[in-house]
């Protein structure tokens, strides 16, 4: 049986940073961030390139390794077999190890890539094989579903297979971002969490949980209560002291904030009058960055763009 047939042209993929938990949604709720990663992919006659830029340029493997690239071969996996070769460019601007999606934003970008530059791959992998799969290659949803849909996502996995409804956020909602120089592992901020805990912040979780879908979606001025968590931010703050003594001061001054997924990047949910007001909060242990929300999500854009 004939394998799939390739795009001799190139092809540009941009994906989103994401923000999971957003407090009290732990492992459910994602935000997706207007803080992109680009890649450029061209299937070859031979061999593989790998070309990278900005961040983990100094590090990131330029072979197989590459999680772009592996997530690359899951995706031409699913859609009938592997091209001859690939060259891929990586333009990286989402920090690593900070808690801002950066390991979802490369599985998102390989695997969209694939079926990008396979003709037919759009009826071969649709939207929600897409997540299914981007789901079993990070382990959790949280982030692919912000990542691929962009907006505010709640995700789930039911029957082992992920899903996720995407909504709208309120058109006034600003996020800044305090990224410190130093990371934390999501494996290590994870195994600070126990195996149990008190009902009562279970109990008080849901409700806050729930309570934050209303607030961002449509009544922001909500947002303080609603992002407040029992489940998992205390637990790690042993592993980023200064990053929980950031959440801590912004929400003393009225300010919703979270730590970003893992950590150790701190969220903030503003206004745009208080977006600018916010940035002096960094100091010196922590760069800030008033984004913007993304509303769409991975895509292929135009080469030149």
């Amino acid at each position: 049986m004939a394998g799939p047939a390739f795009r001799a042209a190139a092809v540009r993929v941009r994906v989103p940073a994401t923000s999971a938990n957003l407090g009290p949604g732990f492992d459910a709720f994602g935000l997706a961030l207007g803080l992109y990663d680009d890649i450029v992919v061209r299937v070859a006659d031979s061999g593989l390139s790998v070309d990278i830029a900005g961040e983990g340029a100094e590090s990131l493997a330029r072979d197989e390794r590459h999680l772009v690239v592996r997530s690359m071969r899951a995706a031409f996996d699913r859609l009938g077999g592997q091209p001859r070769g690939l060259e891929v460019v990586c333009a990286n601007r989402i920090p690593h190890g900070r808690g801002l999606g950066s390991s979802s934003a490369a599985i998102c970008a390989g695997i969209v890539a694939a079926r990008a530059v396979t003709i037919g791959g759009a009826g071969a992998l649709d939207d929600a094989a897409l997540l299914a799969l981007a789901s079993e290659l990070e382990g959790h949803p949280d982030n692919v579903a912000a990542c691929l849909s962009g907006g505010f996502t709640i995700a789930w996995t039911d029957e082992d297979s992920a899903k996720a409804v995407r909504l709208e956020p309120a058109a006034e909602v600003v996020p800044v971002v305090f990224v410190p120089a130093t990371e934390v592992l999501t494996e290590t901020a994870r195994g600070l969490l126990p195996k149990t805990v008190p009902l009562a912040d279970a109990a008080a979780n849901a409700g806050r949980s729930a309570l934050l879908v209303e607030a961002i979606t449509r009544r922001p001025e909500l947002l303080l209560p609603a992002t407040e968590d029992r489940l998992h931010q205390d637990y790690r703050a042993s592993a980023m002291p200064d990053s929980a003594a950031l959440v801590a001061a912004l929400r003393s001054e009225g300010v919703p904030a979270v730590i970003s997924g893992a950590g150790p990047t701190v969220l903030a949910l503003t206004d745009e009058a208080g977006a600018d007001k916010l940035l002096h909060f960094a100091g010196e242990n922590f760069a800030a960055h008033r984004l913007r929300l993304d509303r769409d999500g991975a895509g292929v854009r135009p080469l030149d763009g």
